[in-house]
């Protein structure tokens, strides 16, 4: 009841728990991570609108949350990092939709982030039983984060060695 955003939050679930998420970053310093969700990316049918309307729900509702993390202070204490469980293929299916596929794009947010586009950039032509080749393996990603922002060995978490990258300052 103590908190203020400094910001409007859009009225979706995502917002809702983003704030809570704000929240707890404000009086919790020592909160090391808080994940949040949004569901309904499976889209195997008219993937168009569906796929448009979630996109909007999220990068509505985490403009906010970032907009409210920074003018709390907090930006050099927070991190973004966005992921599926599951690629997309890149041909359409037959109900207008994609199915599931090997690679999918994962995006970092935060004041520490080295900005750009990290990777190799996806061949759409040039595929392996219709999947897309993806060219960085997502638990390098994850490495680098575990390693480089919450200070935690990847290892035993992602049980194995993977390369990490130059993605935060």
């Amino acid at each position: 009841a103590k908190y203020v955003p400094s910001v409007l939050y859009p009225d979706s679930e995502l917002a809702s728990n983003l704030l809570l998420l704000a929240e707890a970053i404000h009086f919790n310093q020592d909160l090391r991570v808080g994940p949040v969700a949004l569901n309904g990316f499976a889209t195997h049918a008219n993937q168009a609108v569906e796929h448009g309307d979630l996109l909007t729900v999220a990068s509505q509702a985490l403009s906010a949350f970032w907009a409210d993390i920074l003018e709390h202070g907090h930006g050099n204490e927070a991190l973004i990092m966005t992921w599926s469980e599951f690629g997309r293929r890149p041909d359409a299916n037959a109900s207008g939709g994609t199915d599931h596929g090997s690679a999918g794009p994962m995006f970092l947010i935060g004041t520490s982030v080295k900005g750009g586009f990290h990777g190799g950039r996806l061949n759409l032509t040039d595929l392996d039983k219709k999947n897309l080749k993806f060219s960085t393996d997502f638990r390098s990603v994850y490495a680098s984060v575990l390693e480089g922002w919450l200070g935690a060995p990847s290892i035993p978490i992602l049980g194995g060695v993977f390369e990490t990258l130059k993605l935060l300052r």
